[in-house]
């Protein structure tokens, strides 16, 4: 990675590249967008405090008689001041109720700079059903182990877990993505060279043993507990009656088995511990992504509030979104008067050279091969456009530039003339790059992400290194109002092959619950708790959010060769 500052220029006049505005912040749209947003970032921040006490006062009281800190206690105490980047804060939202709910299903994960350098940690809640698995528990550890892997992270794991959660157990102990991928990919990132320290600091029973034993550090704290079996169950299972400490107790593992490295007497000694450690790793080879001396955008991120519109009869200009995301506001776009719904161009964020690949919502005038004009609707991938974006995707491989995408599309185009055009054909082309690109991917859900949109624009499916979604995001193969519409006519056409002729009020009653739970189902929240996506963030934070990403990225030096097999033509 390259680490230049940015080369001097005796020309006053600013460069040709850098965005210009159009927005008026004292329109009474740009007023009404602002209030908007402002209220539903509220809303979600209020959220995630909520999530963030876990178990409540009452399991955090207990936590902190047995002598232990919470996760996040651990978190703020092992880490640099304000570096923690937390992932999957709404992970199991909504879910699990007749169980009491699993706040962030009941594991603590996010990047964080230890002695300034980079990690992934995950810390198990206590205070979250003893720390016990539920499905997605398991899913989130091994979401942020297989971040750490694709970026090459260090890994630290605070354990404090009575194991998996046996009323839910077929969910949590068998599958690829279950319980046991944990340790596995504990062996894969060990044989890769990504360290591993784990720290029990608390209840470590049953399967769940082979987590800390697997890393590459092990701690235990005084009062902790590791073994296969806990006491009772070994006096059930072998007629043996044994104390907790003589069984698995920090003394023992110390001084006989030999299993720990490191005996602590409490948690923030065992932090300390862990510092010190991480304080004296060397450095590794870093990625060959150029970065340079990152500058502040020219136009106020604050303005994204009042710019983004959700309304799809009030289209806005994607550009004033990324102006202010880029360093200086500067962007050099590729082709910009063909394939006009989607934008490409060069830029740098937080001082790293990336690909923007954005779905524009303006409307657009284009003229076709035989020389009509026609009218392009905002977020509509059409064929110039997938065209566009599949060469623009392959240069940036080919010059080793990360990609950022931004979506807010609400799929390709469809009719005669689409297809005509060649639609699927080009739709095809622009997966095909998307899914065989090597450099880092960053995306964005800005709005809407309908159907084969989602996938063209790098949906989870395509591997990005992280997903990030604005409160406003919208997740779903289509909108609530086709889903809704589409759905209810179905139903209406069974009902009268059964004889039975709806009313325009029972038709409308249908409609709208259908829609209600359809919309329940494309907020981001439902996404976010199923671990689509790794992080809701403030549109604000956008910068932020894309440099961190670009940062872990940053940390694997390995590119493997750009090849796209057979491409549509």
């Amino acid at each position: 990675m390259a680490d230049r500052n940015e080369s001097s220029t005796t020309n006053s006049s600013p460069p040709a590249n850098v965005l210009a505005t159009k927005i008026d912040p004292t329109s009474a749209r740009f007023e009404a967008n602002m209030r908007f947003l402002a209220d539903l970032m509220s809303q979600v921040r209020n959220e995630g405090e909520k999530i963030c006490e876990g178990g409540g006062a009452r399991a955090i009281e207990n936590q902190h008689g047995k002598g232990r800190l919470t996760a996040r206690e651990r978190i703020h105490l092992l880490v640099d001041r304000e570096t923690f980047f937390e992932l999957g804060l709404y992970a199991a939202h909504g879910m699990y109720e007749e169980w009491g709910g699993a706040p962030a299903a009941g594991v603590v994960v996010g990047t964080a700079r230890i002695h300034t350098r980079l990690v992934m940690i995950i810390a198990n809640d206590a205070t979250v059903k003893a720390g016990a698995f539920f499905p997605m528990t398991a899913k989130k550890v091994i979401r942020a182990q297989n971040i750490a892997i694709e970026n090459r992270i260090p890994t630290i794991y605070l354990v404090d877990s009575a194991g998996v959660f046996l009323p839910l157990q077929e969910d949590v102990f068998p599958d690829t993505d279950d319980f046991g991928r944990v340790f596995r990919n504990n062996a894969v990132m060990s044989a890769m060279g990504i360290s591993q320290i784990a720290a029990i600091m608390g209840m470590c029973v049953a399967g769940g043993g082979y987590l800390p034993v697997m890393c590459d550090h092990l701690l235990m704290t005084d009062g902790s507990g590791l073994f296969l079996a806990g006491p009772a169950l070994v006096q059930a299972a072998i007629g043996q009656k044994v104390s907790a400490e003589d069984l698995g107790g920090a003394a023992m593992h110390s001084a006989i088995s030999g299993t720990i490295d490191f005996r602590e007497p409490n948690d923030e000694a065992c932090i300390a511990r862990i510092r010190s450690i991480v304080e004296k790793w060397g450095y590794r080879r870093l990625s060959p992504w150029d970065r340079k001396k990152p500058v502040e955008p020219a136009l106020a991120a604050e303005e994204i509030y009042g710019i983004y519109d959700s309304s799809p009869a009030r289209p806005y200009d994607m550009k004033e979104i990324v102006a202010r995301v880029l360093d200086g506001s500067r962007f050099d776009e590729y082709k910009p008067e063909y394939g006009k719904t989607l934008i490409c161009g060069y830029g740098r964020i937080g001082g790293f050279a990336v690909g923007i690949v954005a779905n524009q919502k303006l409307h657009a005038q284009q003229i076709d091969h035989e020389g009509h004009k026609r009218m392009e609707f905002g977020g509509v991938i059409y064929t110039e456009s997938a065209e566009k974006a599949a060469r623009f995707i392959m240069d940036c491989n080919q010059n080793l530039i990360p990609l950022v995408f931004f979506h807010d599309v609400n799929g390709f185009m469809v009719g005669r003339d689409a297809e005509w055009s060649g639609i699927i054909k080009a739709g095809a082309k622009m997966v095909n790059a998307v899914s065989n690109s090597v450099v880092p991917k960053v995306t964005v859900i800005v709005g809407g992400s309908f159907g084969a949109g989602h996938y063209a624009m790098c949906g989870k499916a395509y591997d990005p290194r992280f997903v990030f979604a604005w409160p406003t995001a919208k997740y779903a193969v289509m909108s609530g109002d086709s889903a809704a519409g589409t759905l209810v006519e179905i139903k209406v056409k069974q009902l009268e092959r059964g004889g039975k002729q709806l009313s325009e009020e029972e038709r409308k009653e249908l409609y709208e619950s259908v829609k209600r739970t359809y919309d329940e189902q494309t907020d981001p929240r439902y996404g976010a708790a199923r671990l689509w996506i790794d992080k809701i963030i403030d549109p604000i934070e956008t910068r932020d959010a894309i440099t961190q990403a670009l940062e872990a990225a940053a940390l694997n030096p390995d590119v493997a060769e750009f090849k796209v097999g057979v491409l549509q033509t």
